[in-house]
């Protein structure tokens, strides 16, 4: 072989050294970033799991997944991503078709949707050997889920004149419909929409506004609860039929939450509070609807519970074991003072705390005596009240025994002036009122009912940060009552709020108003919205 040959042999493997090292280079960064997302995948895996299973922390409810679980398939998404670039570049090919089956979407398509079809036809129907045009044998469907942003659309009304040209008679006109704003911009509809994207979505007026401004709608946040006071105000009479129904309930529950006020003069905000009131009777089956109704008050006092629960004829109030609570049970009523029902829950969180915080096997012990308890109202969780006392008694009572006796001897044995002492203390104290299901079959073990439904009030507060002033606050309690009735009751608060405003304007009569509660709407399950 002549020296120009192996010269030329000799580059051509120079080249393809330096060929194989740049596409082992480009292998590597894609495996690396594959890697890379793994690793961010199985770190929030693992906190997950933490929250969920581990033995000495308090597990999560089922809605405070959402974040971490978005986060997670965030990652998985990435993670999948990647690996599909790692395979084209070591394999030199995309993934098939088969492969892609397995993560489509796991969502289904409601039949409601309209669907707009497209064709994809080849460049050439004629046939390649010069036969003519191919005939149709078959064709591959696929379905997918796509968005038009919200859309806005002006809702020209008519009213045409009439008059008879043979004689003087008058002009014949329809009359005007009524709307909760004359002679204004919106519709009942939109006005519904701005009060859900707030109330029931926890997007306040001014990133609404931002919102709409991307579609070239000029309203700023002013006129958004303009718009809201003036339905708020004709909402009332809903709210306070709402309050009749509740004053009727046996068992009630009640909580409150913070609720930061704009005190005017000083630029600063003042605390008030949003205490909720709620009747759920859908762990036993009982007939009455969920309702939940929010009022606001300027401090945390006991007095306010008590006005708030004036009039009513219930006999139990599931609460927490804050002494505010306590007055209730002297309150002079027809009905006898009101029988204060304690929250498991809140106990259980109290050793959860002390475990997590000091990995002392005394505080799990309780902890699993409690999920015991709630092991068993999992089996009769929606069974009749006769049904759920009969299993208490049965079950849950030795273990309530056995678990005070527990409480008691720890106390004896411990120092008086440790967080043990001090949790267990709690519960001694509040015995009675947590051994109170034991009563009556319609009772629940904790006050999960009213937390889960003064959440979205917290996070309506958080995004909104403060409430321009009291008057805005209880305007705020009312609209959040409404939204979140509809919510417990599977029903579309948009679609509710429209069609309730627009009978209320057209003279619904008021002797009929039970007709116009939320429980009393179509629900949203059964008919799109």
């Amino acid at each position: 072989m002549s020296i120009a040959a192996l010269r030329d042999e000799n580059e051509h493997l120079k080249a393809l050294l330096a060929q194989t090292q740049a596409a082992l280079s480009e292998h590597q960064g894609a495996l690396a970033a594959s890697e890379e997302a793994r690793r961010r995948l199985e770190v929030i895996l693992g906190e997950l799991r933490r929250d969920r299973f581990g033995a000495k922390s308090e597990k999560l409810r089922p809605d405070q997944y959402h974040l971490p679980l978005e986060d997670v398939e965030i990652a998985q998404g990435i993670l999948d991503a990647a690996q599909e670039k790692a395979e084209k570049v070591i394999q030199g090919r995309s993934r098939n078709a088969t492969d892609q089956s397995s993560h489509r979407n796991r969502g289904c398509l409601p039949a409601h949707l309209p669907r707009v079809e497209r064709i994809i036809e080849p460049a050439s129907t004629l046939c390649p050997c010069g036969c003519g045009a191919m005939t149709k044998i078959g064709e591959d469907v696929s379905k997918r889920l796509d968005v038009i942003p919200a859309q806005w659309r002006v809702l020209v009304t008519r009213r045409p004149k009439y008059i008879c040209r043979r004689c003087s008679g008058p002009v014949v006109q329809a009359h005007a419909p009524e709307h909760v704003v004359p002679s204004g911009l919106p519709t009942e509809a939109a006005i519904a929409h701005v009060i859900v994207s707030k109330f029931g979505d926890h997007t306040p007026f001014y990133r609404q506004s931002e919102i709409y401004a991307r579609q070239g709608i000029r309203l700023d946040r002013a006129t958004l609860g303009n718009w809201s006071g003036r339905a708020c105000f004709h909402l009332q009479p809903i709210a306070d039929h709402m309050r009749r129904h509740l004053a009727m309930a046996d068992r009630l529950f009640m909580d409150e939450t913070t609720a930061p006020v704009l005190d005017p003069g000083r630029g600063q905000t003042k605390k008030g509070y949003f205490w909720a009131i709620v009747s759920d009777d859908r762990g036993h089956s009982g007939p009455s609807p969920p309702i939940v109704l929010f009022r606001y008050a300027p401090s945390r006092s006991g007095a306010f519970a008590e006005q708030f629960l004036n009039g009513f004829g219930g006999r139990f109030l599931q609460c927490d074991a804050y002494d505010g609570y306590d007055r209730l049970t002297e309150v002079a009523r027809l009905q006898g003072p009101w029988t204060l029902v304690h929250c498991w829950s809140h106990l259980r969180r109290r050793f959860v705390k002390l475990a997590r915080n000091s990995k002392s096997p005394i505080a799990e012990a309780p902890v699993r005596h409690i999920a015991q308890l709630y092991a068993i109202e999992a089996m009769v969780r929606g069974a009749s009240p006769d049904i759920r006392l009969a299993a208490r008694k049965e079950h849950s009572l030795a273990l309530v025994a056995a678990l005070k006796m527990w409480f008691e001897k720890q106390l004896s044995m411990i120092s008086s002036g440790s967080t043990l002492a001090e949790d267990i203390r709690y519960a001694l104290n509040h015995w009675q009122g947590l051994t109170r299901f034991f009563e009556d079959g319609r009772l629940e073990l904790d006050t999960n009912p009213v937390e889960n439904a003064i959440r979205p009030v917290c996070l309506t507060r958080k995004n909104a940060l403060f409430a321009g002033h009291e008057i805005g606050a209880e305007n705020w309690a009312l609209l959040a009552s409404i939204v979140a009735t509809c919510k417990l009751n599977d029903v579309n608060p948009a679609a509710y709020i429209a069609e309730t405003l627009e009978a209320i304007i057209d003279g619904h009569p008021h002797s009929r108003i039970e007709d116009l509660m939320p429980w009393r709407f179509r629900k949203s399950s059964s008919q799109p919205q």
